[in-house]
């Protein structure tokens, strides 16, 4: 099959939602199917174009079996509201008509965000008379309206092109349970809406059993220290502030070193808040690669996941897989019924505690640090939720199969035959 894909984020971004989309169609294009990715010029977390795509309008690459077609997109230097609106518009006209020069695909799939890349698919859909799937990975229009991140006339926008979207896409596909049923809430029939988890990279199971950590360790002065470290982007939505607010009330404690390694909108600022309250026991670090995010994850005593207390109880960001998966005891400062705050209950993989509250997580840390069975075991639970609920090697043959579906191309196997 024939598969166009409509993305702004991609290979060789690592983290968000480009890392899970590149495993997505580099598995389609493994089991045979013919996968075209358009997507702009790498940027992600940073908000910089990466090194060697800077200057450029157009290109085409050939990675693990997928085209990948490039198309001019304009990054702001600084991130507002209304740069970010601009930002995607700039992408939504660059690839509309970098898509409409490749082949005609067999079926079209959307990612989400940015909400707006439906207009392409609905577009597309019907100009190669191709079935479009939207990907929701992120539902934006309440996730901007919990940030106060747009004014308020564009709301009603966004969500009347919400409508738009579902209406006119065969199926919708989303990461969570919960959010298919937000999305089912907003008037689209249960069963065209499928979950489809992200899978967890095999390699994060190396974690703590071949992958040791014990050179990141050293190559960084943290030997004898307990790390606490926060990876990835550094954005609104995370609301960092609160690990440096956490790090002041245990600065005296000199065992204890926090790690914020990634990148991001919001970085400077908090490099600044860091170096004006004189944080010796916090450190920033680049965005790793691979075989170093490994090593750093091996080497961490608990990880963090941290939310602004208006963020969407249903958001859940890929980090959350990757720690479980590495074993990681998780200290996940978020509201209690979010879906984080869930898997993190379930699992039994670490300790959920209220978010924007330093006090809060200050105690947990410290209660962690002083039990370091309890880390093991909390990690050990982690990983088996990990392996029972987001392996690769079902999800990612699940998710082929709704394509399939979608494509009119599905073809039950034997087992899914109905018996004579």
């Amino acid at each position: 099959m024939r598969i166009l894909v409509l993305a702004i984020n991609y290979w060789p971004e690592q983290t968000g939602i480009g890392a899970v989309l590149t495993r997505r169609c580099e598995y389609l294009a493994s089991v045979g199917h013919e996968v075209t990715v358009c997507t702009g010029m790498p940027y992600y977390p940073e908000w910089r174009i990466h090194p060697g795509y800077t200057g450029k309008l157009l290109s085409r690459e050939e990675h693990n079996g997928v085209t990948i077609l490039r198309s001019w997109i304009w990054v702001p230097r600084k991130v507002t509201s209304v740069k970010r609106v601009l930002f995607e518009a700039s992408f939504l006209a660059s690839s509309l008509l970098r898509a409409m020069c490749s082949h005609k695909p067999e079926l079209l799939l959307v990612v989400s965000p940015p909400l707006g890349l439906a207009i392409s698919g609905v577009l597309l859909s019907r100009w190669t008379k191709a079935p479009y799937v939207f990907d929701v990975q992120d539902l934006q229009p309440d996730s901007a309206a919990d940030l106060g991140m747009l004014p308020g006339p564009v709301l009603p926008v966004l969500y009347r092109l919400e409508k738009v979207a579902y209406r006119h896409a065969s199926l919708i596909s989303t990461i969570t349970e919960g959010m298919r049923q937000k999305i089912v809430a907003k008037g689209v029939p249960p069963g065209r809406v499928v979950v489809v988890p992200f899978p967890a990279d095999s390699s994060l199971f190396a974690v703590g059993s071949s992958v040791k950590g014990l050179r990141f360790r050293s190559q960084y002065g943290l030997d004898g220290k307990f790390v606490v470290a926060h990876s990835g982007n550094m954005g609104v939505k995370q609301g960092l502030g609160v690990v440096l607010d956490t790090a002041e009330l245990m600065r005296e404690q000199r065992d204890v070193t926090f790690l914020l390694t990634g990148d991001g909108a919001m970085k400077p600022q908090l490099e600044n808040k860091a170096k004006a309250l004189k944080l010796n026991n916090v450190r920033f670090l680049p965005l790793q690669e691979q075989a170093e995010f490994l090593q750093m994850l091996a080497a961490i005593d608990v990880a963090l996941i941290v939310q602004q207390s208006s963020v969407s109880d249903i958001a859940f960001p890929s980090k959350t897989i990757t720690l479980l998966s590495a074993a990681r005891p998780v200290a996940a400062a978020v509201h209690d019924s979010s879906e984080i705050g869930r898997v993190i209950r379930h699992s039994n993989g670490g300790v959920v505690v209220e978010p924007e509250n330093a006090e809060a997580l200050a105690t947990t840390l410290q209660e962690l640090f002083r039990d370091p069975v309890r880390r093991t075991a909390m990690g050990e639970f982690g990983r088996r939720y990990a392996l029972q609920h987001w392996d690769a090697a079902r999800i990612l043959p699940n998710f082929e199969s709704h394509l399939l579906e979608a494509s009119g191309m599905y073809e039950p196997t034997l087992s899914e035959e109905p018996a004579a």
